[in-house]
């Protein structure tokens, strides 16, 4: 009886102490299984966002605006009005100058008039007849002319103007435009280095109705000197005429004249009138000059 009393404690207590060892070791942690999903959900792409945001910093283009500086832009009578920077300017004259001191050569008309004209009556080359006909001076068709033409609202109705198959061709008709018509015959009598004379001659001759033609021709001539390759041609030193402008102010009907350097702040600033001022009464929507305006300063 006492044995078997005796085995049946030692079979209870070997049965618990098995238990016990099992609960141990199912509640201990697995540090492969139970650890790594737990860091794996925490490994989050942090540095991807700053990685997908550079981009954008990027397209800022801080430096855009300093690509005009030094590049102030007028305003152009070409056909239609057309705004254009000094550099496309210069750049123009650039590509005609040698066209123009050629054309003087054989015919006596200053490079300095030819290029200024070119100039004011293309926009610089970017007027809608220099750019569809190669019509740089903005010449009519006229009854002789027999060669391309295209149409064009300016004066009237879709008007005939002549279309060349270069820019080139457009300049040498403008010379024989001049030298063969007795108009202006007047003007070859005019020193060919005098461009003053020549710019109001071609006013006197019909050439422009903008009673500001000569101006406005005088004032880029100067502007841009192209004075320089007519003394060039002729090969002289080049002496620029001094104080060639006309009186800019009329003090009775309080109109002033732009003339080179203007800007509207500097005008303000001449006629102690505010800048929103000179924009209402002169109808400006910026503040853009051209050579020979008239503004109301009163």
């Amino acid at each position: 009886m006492f044995k078997h009393f005796l085995l049946l404690f030692i079979l209870i207590f070997v049965s618990s102490c098995g238990t016990n060892n099992a609960v141990v070791r199912t509640s201990k942690p697995d540090p492969r299984k139970s650890g790594t999903p737990v860091v794996q959900a925490t490994r989050k792409p942090i540095y991807k966002p700053t990685s997908q945001k550079k981009p954008n910093v990027e397209p800022q283009k801080l430096p855009v605006s300093v690509s005009n500086q030094d590049n102030s832009s007028i305003v152009l009578e070409a056909t239609t009005r057309v705004k254009v920077t000094t550099q496309m300017v210069l750049a123009y004259i650039e590509k005609y100058k040698e066209v123009a001191k050629d054309n003087m050569v054989k015919t006596g008309i200053p490079s300095s008039i030819t290029l200024g004209q070119a100039i004011l009556e293309s926009g610089a080359g970017t007027g809608p007849l220099s750019v569809q006909a190669n019509n740089h001076f903005g010449i009519k068709c006229h009854k002789e002319w027999t060669g391309e033409s295209i149409r064009y609202t300016d004066d009237a109705e879709n008007e005939c103007f002549r279309k060349y198959s270069d820019p080139a061709d457009s300049f040498r008709d403008h010379s024989y435009f001049l030298t063969s018509r007795p108009r202006y015959s007047s003007l070859f009598q005019l020193g060919n280095d005098d461009y003053v004379a020549w710019a109001r001659g071609l006013k006197a001759a019909g050439y422009a109705t903008d009673p500001k033609y000569p101006e406005k021709l005088i004032g880029l001539i100067e502007r841009y000197q192209l004075g320089k390759y007519d003394a060039e041609v002729l090969q002289k030193e080049y002496n620029p005429i001094v104080n060639s402008q006309p009186i800019a102010y009329d003090s009775k009907t309080e109109v002033y004249t732009v003339v080179k350097g203007d800007t509207l702040y500097s005008i303000s600033k001449k006629f102690n009138i505010s800048i929103e001022e000179l924009k209402k009464k002169n109808n400006l929507t910026d503040t853009t000059l051209s050579l020979g305006q008239s503004l109301l300063v009163k």
